[in-house]
């Protein structure tokens, strides 16, 4: 058996020992056996890359996580405030078409949203199983918590996993709906949406469901206020990563130096996301013994987020095996939520 195998196995062992219990509980899955030594590498990467870039997913630890949920109720952050308006709306229309299915949400971070789905949900009078899934730990205890006082009739097993170590519990759940939510899709480049939707299509059986949120494309100012809000909260966001490769890394970064700088891209109908240097800086790894230079004025990417339209995105889904049930949308026309099951291939691999 490989490592990818027994990984799998484990995973899917605990998650059976943990359905037959009551009460909140986090299974852990595949990690880096040294997750400062993964951070210390994919950190040397971005910077050695053209043009440097670091990946997101370490935006979010425990400070990150706690900052992006401030992020959401700034007044200038619609994603959140718009989506949670849709669910609230279509909550019940969604348990009808899904069934009593599962709940499962990736990057759930502290499930606020969820809360309507859950009850949609519970108002059946049928036992009701979540399982969030999220890089942060400590975000996933509080919603675990949370959920597990407010609503003691859901079963909640949370799994702290980045995205793939999550699919290999898709068919011990069957039938499940698969959440993703926030248009976090949209922080995918091209290729990894391609690879994330072939990943999910594998792990789901027919008769599954995805939720997917979707910023639509509307007007740039609009957009990019979302992501320069006045308090600064986006800013110190940004900044939090260097903040954690001076914790971690030991890099001794001056914060003072790194600005946040976001801005809509209209001819790839997406927000860039940078840190700006405003002062020359020696970038150390510790772990590697290197350290990498950078100019005054210079760039590294730290995020993107992608704009969508359903009539583009939709014939996407399609062709990894999907068919749309129903499209929520919200008056405006900001935001969309897509519903789609998953639907056996024909031949040649199409729905």
């Amino acid at each position: 058996m490989d490592a990818r195998s027994a990984q799998t196995t484990t995973i899917c062992m605990s998650f059976r020992e943990a359905a037959l219990g009551v009460g909140a509980t986090i299974l852990r899955g595949a990690a880096p056996t040294d997750p400062v030594l993964d951070f210390a590498l994919s950190t040397a990467a971005g910077f050695a890359s053209s043009p440097r870039r670091l990946e997101c997913r370490f935006l979010y630890d425990e400070q990150g996580s706690a900052l992006f949920e401030r992020i959401t109720v700034q007044p200038e952050y619609y994603l959140t405030r718009t989506e949670t308006e849709i669910l609230a709306a279509s909550a019940k229309r969604i348990r009808e078409i899904t069934g009593p299915v599962t709940l499962v949400e990736l990057g759930s971070g502290y499930s606020v949203k969820t809360e309507h789905l859950l009850r949609a949900w519970l108002a059946r009078g049928r036992p009701v199983r979540y399982v969030p899934v999220d890089v942060s730990e400590s975000a996933l205890w509080s919603a675990c918590r949370t959920i597990s006082v407010t609503h003691p009739d859901v079963q909640v097993i949370g799994v702290n996993t980045e995205y793939p170590g999550a699919f290999p519990l898709f068919r011990e759940l069957f039938p499940v709906l698969v959440m993703f939510l926030g248009s976090t899709i949209g922080n995918f480049t091209p290729l990894e949406n391609t690879a994330f939707l072939e990943g999910l299509s594998a792990a789901l059986s027919p008769g599954d469901f995805f939720l997917v949120g979707l910023d639509l494309v509307k007007e740039a100012p609009i957009i990019e206020a979302a992501y320069n809000d006045a308090a600064g909260v986006t800013g110190e966001f940004t900044r939090n990563l260097f903040a954690r490769m001076n914790r971690e890394l030991g890099s001794g970064i001056d914060l003072s130096a790194v600005q946040h700088d976001a801005r809509y891209n209209p001819d790839k109908e997406q927000v860039e996301i940078k840190a700006l240097f405003t002062s020359p800086q020696a970038i150390r790894i510790r772990q590697l013994e290197e350290t990498f230079r950078v100019s005054r004025g210079e760039t590294v990417r730290t995020e993107i987020s992608r704009k969508f339209r359903i009539d583009r995105f939709v014939p996407q889904l399609e062709a990894f095996g999907f068919a749309t049930e129903d499209v929520f949308i919200d008056d405006q026309g900001w935001f969309a939520l897509v519903l789609a099951r998953r639907v056996p291939l024909r031949a040649g691999g199409t729905a």
